[in-house]
């Protein structure tokens, strides 16, 4: 049998919860460390996992789970796992939702455990589910899982109780990193949230570079607003945003705007001017041939895709403390124009001369030069008319 040791070792684990290695440490490489200090006490521990809950729009909850001479298994549970029949009795959401430990030693109270693949087929007999109760939002579960036939001694849950307090700490410093992330992937995109983690946070932190612009929009979007209950508007709004998003980012570009039905994207990649072209050309007709198969699908969506190459004013604007990070400029208000035109001619990808010279391939047609509201000259603009 394994002896517990000295409560100077439980000390010890809990000092080093809140040390520099334990903070620079990822979160697999936290467990596994936790993991092996635990057993080093003399905990019979075979099964050791965190299930943390993320602020996030499609992931319910990321798992870790360490066992002994094995790498830590990691995975992001869907939001689609609530819908799952086991879900609603789980002693993981039973002990969250309650914000109360739970002791399972027997093997029908195992058994909703056994459910979770992280502890299916691994002669698991008694477990310790401890929630992890953050100052907001819910609570996330650290799981203690013995094979020994006896379970958990009244010993080895008191240490329990003595190390989760500073593992809580741990978990909501790291969810507190996640989600800050997230919020600002979700609502700002990936580039614009890193700058923005970096410190470019006031307003005038304003920095000019080129880039490839693309600018699409829903057409008809005042029809069928007039038309549509506002529920079925949304989810038609959603489902082109669906088809759009993805050939964006996918393309290596970020979406800067959600401007009622159009969207403001911009591609900077780092091989330069010819290569953010392409790849904003990819993504017009990505989406587009997308936006094609919804309608063909039986949802009718049509849209019109405005492509430029300039250079833009990227940084913050507003008053005080309430700011935007955007993109400004006169090629801003060029390839809006560009967009405007796609109406006019009928016409589902309008790309300037400046954009076609850079993309450099086959099947760009001039339809001639087109006046465009605020500019003094009209603009040659090319269609595109694949061979």
């Amino acid at each position: 049998m394994i002896e517990p040791r000295p409560d100077a070792g439980l000390a010890d684990l809990i000092e080093w919860l809140s040390s520099d290695e334990c903070h620079d440490a990822s979160n697999t490489e936290m467990l596994a460390d936790l993991g092996r200090l635990l057993r080093a006490l003399g905990l019979p521990i075979d099964r050791l996992s965190l299930h943390l809950r993320t602020l996030h729009p499609q992931i319910l909850a990321r798992t870790l789970a360490w066992t002994e001479g094995e790498p830590v298994e990691l995975r992001d549970r869907d939001i689609s796992i609530e819908r799952l029949p086991f879900y609603a009795t789980n002693p993981i959401r039973r002990a969250t939702e309650g914000q109360a430990w739970l002791s399972l030693a027997t093997p029908e109270e195992m058994a909703g455990m056994e459910e979770l693949d992280f502890f299916q087929g691994r002669g698991l007999r008694a477990a310790i589910v401890a929630p992890l109760v953050m100052g907001q939002g819910p609570a996330s579960a650290a799981v203690f899982a013995t094979r020994r036939p006896e379970g958990f001694a009244p010993a080895d849950r008191a240490a329990f109780e003595r190390v989760v307090p500073a593992l809580r700490g741990v978990c909501e410093i790291r969810l507190l990193r996640a989600a800050e992330a997230t919020m600002l992937n979700t609502y700002v995109g990936p580039i614009t949230g890193r700058r923005i983690l970096d410190g470019h946070i006031r307003r005038g932190d304003v920095e000019t570079l080129e880039a490839a612009l693309l600018l699409c929009d829903l057409r008809d979007f005042t029809v069928l607003s007039n038309r549509l209950p506002p529920e079925q508007m949304l989810d038609r709004l959603n489902l082109y945003f669906d088809q759009i998003v993805p050939a964006i980012t996918t393309g290596g570009g970020e979406v800067l705007k959600f401007m009622g039905d159009a969207v403001l994207a911009f591609f900077h990649l780092d091989d330069g001017a010819v290569a953010s072209c392409a790849a904003a050309f990819g993504a017009a007709r990505l989406a587009l041939d997308r936006i094609h198969s919804v309608s063909q699908a039986g949802t009718p969506l049509s849209a019109g895709v405005a492509l430029h190459h300039g250079e833009v004013a990227y940084g913050n604007i507003g008053s005080g403390g309430r700011l935007d990070f955007t993109v400004i400029g006169r090629d801003v208000n060029l390839v809006s124009r560009i967009q405007t035109a796609c109406a006019t001619t009928g016409e589902p990808l309008l790309m300037s001369p400046r954009f076609v010279a850079l993309l450099g391939r086959p099947g760009c047609r001039s339809i001639g030069p087109h006046p465009l509201k605020g500019f003094a000259e009209p603009l040659e603009l090319f269609a595109w008319s694949p061979e």
